[in-house]
């Protein structure tokens, strides 16, 4: 009797200790995910986000048809033995992951074809409840140089709550503001991360499979709130925390590779958070070819923070975080509010608003313009 009883006042203790222990925010924690997230104290993040190795089984070298060669994933840390020892690592992970999420917590995975489904399962059978898959559909995909299957031009991210019957954060006024107050679908267009945003060292990509930073943008501002903390178990480049540190979420990333956390390092370090009055959001028309207002935002080719006006400087307004803009006391979408100020019935904000760009002043359609240009295939 007497051991049983200390036995349960040790597990008390242990359990108070734990939730006690501070969390490593801002931090990269080096080793083996598994290892590093079971040093976490338990019921202690909002929100899990996971790109982990996508079990490519790649064979052989693949090239252009011009002969050169293309980057692929040939890393070591994505090769494993057999199926079976992926979905033993991938449990492994996913148990880390339920034990840290707070009950109102959620998890988000991306993957391709060659795994998305074995995590899909496996994160079913611990108990997860998936709430949606999206497609992030790529506008600028790498074309099937083999002429032997369709060009994979997608991949799937599945997001899920601690359960059925869970509680979760879904900012969905927010996301209707971002897609110009239409609901958001389940359906995301946004390019592959190209360009200045590539990370590179001695001109080579600095990591094969970078997530842009778009995708973390949208993810994080629908499904967590200022404040809340980020996991990302395989950070790589630390997509996630720059992004996070953008948001004013806190967060955490697991990376063994050490050459990936000192890229990562430089990076955040860079990055610029949002000032307080951009970072609030909107609380709970259609163009050929359709561009919502937020992307150009989430994609930063307009900054939170900018500001606006009309083509006589009569209204000024400051673009926000999910895509609205503010006047005053007063909020909505491009259109929405260019049509309140203005006391009219409606408003085409592409062309009623306009902003510094290089010196001159753009009407947003300009800006539009150039990003279609831009992500063209």
């Amino acid at each position: 009797m007497g051991q049983t009883l200390a036995r349960e006042r040790a597990r008390a203790t242990a359990v108070r200790k734990e939730a006690s222990a501070p969390l490593p925010l801002g931090t990269i924690l080096g080793g083996d995910c598994v290892e590093a997230m079971r040093g976490l104290p338990s019921a202690s993040v909002d929100m899990v986000f996971a790109d982990p190795p996508y079990n490519l089984q790649l064979g052989g070298d693949l090239n252009r048809p011009d002969g050169s060669h293309v980057d692929a994933v040939t890393d070591a840390w994505d090769k494993f033995d057999s199926f079976g020892s992926y979905d033993a690592f991938t449990r492994d992970w996913l148990t880390e992951a339920r034990r840290v999420l707070k009950p109102n917590g959620s998890l988000w995975v991306i993957g391709s074809y060659h795994n998305i489904f074995r995590v899909g399962a496996q994160l079913q059978d611990l108990g997860f409840w998936i709430l949606n898959d999206v497609v992030w559909r790529k506008s600028n995909p790498m074309p099937n140089f083999k002429g032997t299957r369709f060009t994979n031009a997608h991949e799937t991210l599945i997001w899920a709550s601690m359960g059925e019957k869970a509680r979760y954060t879904f900012n969905y006024r927010a996301m209707k503001t971002l897609n110009d107050e239409l609901q958001m679908r389940s359906d995301w267009v946004l390019p592959i991360c190209a360009g200045p945003e590539r990370l590179r060292k001695e001109g080579v990509k600095a990591h094969p499979t970078q997530k842009p930073e778009a995708l973390l943008y949208r993810v994080m501002l629908a499904t967590t709130n200022k404040g809340d903390v980020v996991l990302d178990p395989f950070f790589g480049t630390g997509t996630t925390g720059a992004v996070a540190k953008r948001l004013g979420r806190e967060w955490i990333g697991c990376e063994r590779e050490a050459r990936y956390r000192d890229i990562a390092t430089e990076r955040i370090e860079a990055a610029l958070p949002l000032d307080e009055s951009a970072l609030t959001t909107m609380q709970s028309r259609k163009a050929a070819p359709r561009v919502a207002f937020g992307t150009l935002v989430e994609t930063g080719w307009i900054g939170a923070g900018t500001p606006l006006f009309d083509k006589k400087r009569r209204h000024v307004a400051t673009v926000r975080a999910d895509g609205s803009i503010v006047s005053g006391s007063a909020d909505g979408s491009i259109h929405g509010l260019g049509a309140k100020l203005q006391g009219a019935p409606s408003c085409n904000g592409w062309t009623y608003w306009h902003l510094e760009h290089e010196g001159a002043t753009k009407p947003l359609d300009a800006i539009r313009q150039l990003y279609l240009l831009a992500t063209e295939p």
